[in-house]
């Protein structure tokens, strides 16, 4: 492998022995029933929440930003409207009429 000869250039005894193989290992030891305990679950449940309200937060401040630039637009417009010598506020656009008739049911007369 190609790690191998950097790893005994940086550690020329060796990695070192085995920790679980150590004088203070106690007798009958499995370290695959090690489990991190109330402490690791409510470290996690922290960052959860921490992670959570962030997200949040940067949702809501790219929102801000992005109705604060539709805002600024619409007052650009306004402005240069008001410039040219229009009015201050766009009017609507006109829609087609439509008949007070309903199609599926004949006209009275």
């Amino acid at each position: 492998m190609i790690w191998y000869p950097f790893a005994t250039r940086l550690f020329p005894a060796g990695i070192g022995p085995n920790p679980i193989d150590g004088p203070g290992t106690p007798p009958g030891f499995d370290p695959t029933t090690v489990t991190p305990g109330v402490e690791g679950f409510f470290a996690i449940a922290i960052i959860a929440v921490a992670v959570i309200y962030l997200v949040v937060d940067m949702t809501r401040r790219i929102r801000r930003v992005r109705y604060r630039g539709e805002v600024r637009e619409l007052l650009e417009a306004e402005q240069a409207m008001v410039s040219e010598g229009g009015p201050a506020v766009p009017e609507p656009k006109q829609s087609e009429p439509q008949s007070p008739a309903d199609p599926e049911r004949p006209a009275q007369t």
